[in-house]
């Protein structure tokens, strides 16, 4: 499928403008995930900027996909997101995890418009997304659930159960996305618990699987097209990513997954994000 240079600039521009938001979400001296945030920022970009089907002013509209963030330490992420196509002021991103804010370190469904369900306590993403991929069905609504799931997450045994289950139940409007980054809040995946290979995984649970450049924006939504177009599997798509992308200091550095700015790091990231 060919998209046009209008689009992609569009959208890669957008993710830029998300990983912005990130930082000022964050501020001075106050711990945040920057690392995961920036890591998945495209395919957020992605799917609330090209892919996804909602309203703004009536974010429980039924006829509406859902996304869920399963890694919801990236809270930050998905409220730039949320700011960004309308759902409550950009300005409100300043006032990320202060006391009495309703935007927190994790999504809170109670409080935040756009959220679906409260995550963060991990591997649960992926089973919520299931029921609501189902019910979706049962009540005749063609609409997709889109998951985006940390490769540290993955050593959660609940993922996998929801996996064994969507693969059983053929949930075809389920997508889950991997954000392959490669490390975690104290390291490397793959010296923690190595969850590799992914795609003979992911295919053994009956799943059509799709593996991506997590930040070539042509890959991203050619591959969320081709998920609509599968109608007997729940999709995933195996993105690899680079950990803090876009930040010269923060690419791959594990400290970053949750940690502070100085003020001349907020100043650089903010200069290298114009």
């Amino acid at each position: 499928m060919k998209y046009s240079e209008e689009l992609i600039s569009r959208l890669t521009k957008q993710a830029k403008v998300l990983r912005r938001d990130v930082i000022i979400s964050m501020g001075i001296g106050v711990a945040g995930h920057i690392g995961g945030s920036n890591s998945s920022a495209d395919i957020v970009a992605a799917l609330y900027f090209y892919k996804m089907h909602y309203d703004s002013r009536n974010p429980k509209m039924k006829d509406r996909d859902r996304f869920l963030l399963s890694k919801g330490h990236v809270a930050i992420l998905q409220y730039a997101a949320l700011a960004e196509a309308g759902f409550f002021p950009v300005e409100d991103l300043k006032n990320t995890k202060e006391i009495g804010s309703y935007l927190q370190g994790h999504p809170d469904v109670r409080k935040t418009p756009g959220i679906e369900a409260g995550t963060g306590s991990l591997g649960q993403g992926l089973s919520i997304g299931l029921g609501m991929a189902l019910g979706l069905k049962a009540d005749s609504i063609d609409r997709n659930v889109y998951v985006l799931i940390g490769d540290g997450e993955l050593a959660e045994g609940q993922i996998w159960e929801a996996a064994m289950a969507a693969g059983f139940y053929k949930a075809d409007n389920l997508i889950a996305i991997v954000d392959k980054n490669n490390l975690q809040a104290n390291g490397i995946v793959k010296e923690r618990m190595d969850s590799n290979p992914l795609p003979d995984k992911w295919r053994s649970f009956g799943w059509n699987v799709l593996e991506i450049d997590g930040h070539n924006m042509v890959e991203i939504l050619t591959a969320l097209d081709e998920a609509d177009l599968e109608q007997k599997r729940p999709t995933v798509i195996i993105a690899n990513t680079i950990k803090g992308k876009g930040i010269s200091f923060a690419e791959n550095v594990v400290s970053y997954h949750n940690g502070m700015l100085t003020a001349e790091t907020y100043e650089q990231a903010l200069e290298e994000l114009a």
